[in-house]
């Protein structure tokens, strides 16, 4: 699986988690996780509608997402990583 950053995500991701040890652990994990099977049910990963169609999102945390847009079956780029309230 490939994945590129958008700038958009590298800031957030800088801004909202990157100062928090056990953020960056959990996002390193489950970024792990989804190259390895996207699919896992741990992740939460679902389809957006509304303004995001065209975005799938999964879970880091219970409240930390991250959404990403599928380029290809093994390429994807993260857009935005934050909280449920900031990524939506």
């Amino acid at each position: 699986m490939r994945i590129r950053l958008h700038r958009k995500f590298k800031k957030s991701y800088k801004i909202r988690i990157s100062l928090n040890k056990k953020l960056v652990l959990q996002t390193e994990t489950r970024i792990n996780l989804f190259k390895a099977n996207l699919r896992n049910p741990l992740l939460e990963n679902h389809e957006l509608s509304g303004a995001k169609k065209g975005l799938d999102s999964f879970s880091v945390t219970g409240d930390i997402r991250i959404t990403y847009m599928p380029i290809s079956e093994d390429e994807v780029i993260f857009m935005d990583i934050g909280s449920h309230n900031q990524v939506y």
